[in-house]
């Protein structure tokens, strides 16, 4: 069912969705279903013919791709991170107007870590909490990538990493409540 307003458009399986907080598309031409809308327009659905339990696992993955597209035009996602010390303080600098993050003093290094975020997604320093990110965009692919590469850019070398707990972590993640 598609959720009240949101405009969506399907096409030769591309799903193209309209909300508050932006447009989305997708393309589903990988795969061999049959999307269309149905109930005048009221939902979307998804059919596929002669498959095997295998194949049918697509069917459940596209539905829940189309319903994540209904949440971030919506509602938006949003991923926490931690900055986690022992002992040097991990300094991050927004810059590029929340486009790009500059992690600098990660274990005493002096090498500067610039991440740039992926098109669509902002980050920010939270107001309440000491030390935490928070990345916010629509598209949950996206956002969602943006923090694996924050996590990736402060990865801990050639040390013990039970001992070594140094990094950015994702804390919680969600839809942003309005």
């Amino acid at each position: 069912p598609v959720p009240k307003g949101i405009k969506i458009s399907v096409k030769s399986k591309i799903v193209e969705v309209s909300g508050k907080h932006g447009a989305l598309k997708r393309d589903f031409k990988h795969l061999p279903i049959e999307l269309y809308l149905a109930n005048s327009g009221h939902e979307v659905r998804a059919k596929m013919y002669f498959a095997k339990s295998k194949q049918l696992s697509m069917l459940r993955s596209v539905c829940s791709h189309i319903n994540n597209l209904f949440d971030g035009v919506q509602k938006k996602y949003e991923y926490k991170m931690r900055l986690v010390y022992a002992h040097f303080p991990i300094n991050a600098t927004i810059t590029n107007g929340g486009g790009t993050v500059e992690l600098r003093n990660f274990l005493g290094e002096k090498r500067v870590r610039i991440v740039n975020m992926l098109p669509g997604v902002k980050v920010e320093k939270s107001a309440g909490t000491k030390d935490e990110l928070t990345i916010t965009g629509t598209d949950i692919d996206l956002t969602s990538r943006s923090a694996a590469l924050i996590r990736q850019s402060c990865l801990v070398k050639d040390k013990d990493i039970r001992k070594f707990l140094d990094g950015v972590y994702v804390s919680s993640h969600g839809t942003l409540e309005d």
